[in-house]
């Protein structure tokens, strides 16, 4: 995807995001993400919106500490998160190409520019599926390219890194296929941090088949990963479930 495609979608995702808080209201639970309620989505959301935008805003070339998010009243919250996700829309969308800053992840893209954008629009379309959640809506899916997008960073991005808890006592693997853009996924687990390779390395242990709308939302744990898309061991599912929570 280019780099302006992921600002136009996490200006969709952000707008349609706030829309629904509104429509929720601050106090509503969030299901998807257990004790929260909407005005803790609104600020997690609208904090790590601001961080971003001064990771680039700002050329930081070390890492960034995440800033606490302010307090404000219920009724000014809604107006604070727009402010903080515009501005990271338009960030994004006036930085040079070739801006130069941190970025986090052991697979992110070469350009500091691309990797924030991905990574906003993304962070913004899971949470506004949370969003979803607390109305009992059903998710709005998101388009196949960018979902396959979504599940590879999250694959061989944030589960490679150290920190990623999917481990297993002996040797297995997970196979993710992507059904309607036919990509493909193979996941090592052992007792180290998960080992993605793209692409079908052959005999797997389990295997996960779905639409990309589908997998993005369930291996981001914000559906059940399980159905008949789920076959072989379903124990390496539930693990899943149990541990890939970022």
């Amino acid at each position: 995807m280019k780099i302006t495609e992921f600002v136009e979608t996490l200006d969709c995702e952000g707008a349609l995001l706030a829309d629904l808080a509104d429509r929720a209201g601050t106090d509503a639970l969030v299901p998807t993400c257990p004790g929260w309620r909407i005005g803790d989505l609104l600020r997690h959301t609208g904090a790590v919106h601001r961080w971003a935008a001064s990771c680039v805003a700002e050329g930081a070339v070390e890492p960034v500490p995440f800033p606490a998010a302010p307090e404000p009243a219920g009724a000014e919250l809604p107006g604070w998160f727009r402010e903080g996700h515009a501005a990271l829309v338009r960030t994004l969308a006036e930085a040079p190409a070739d801006v130069e800053c941190w970025t986090f992840l052991p697979t992110a893209p070469s350009s500091p520019l691309e990797f924030w954008a991905r990574r906003q629009a993304h962070e913004t379309a899971v949470h506004r599926m949370d969003a979803e959640s607390a109305l009992g809506a059903s998710f709005t899916p998101v388009a196949a390219e960018f979902a396959e997008d979504g599940v590879d960073e999250l694959l061989t991005g944030f589960h490679a890194r150290p920190r990623s808890r999917v481990r297993t006592a002996d040797p297995r693997v997970l196979r993710i296929r992507a059904a309607d853009t036919g990509m493909v996924w193979t996941v090592h687990l052992s007792q180290e941090p998960p080992r993605t390779v793209r692409g079908d390395e052959g005999t797997a242990d389990c295997d996960v088949v779905g639409e990309a709308s589908w997998l993005y939302a369930a291996l981001w744990n914000r559906l059940p990963l399980n159905g008949p898309g789920v076959t072989g061991d379903a124990s390496l599912a539930r693990l899943w479930t149990e541990t890939a929570g970022i």
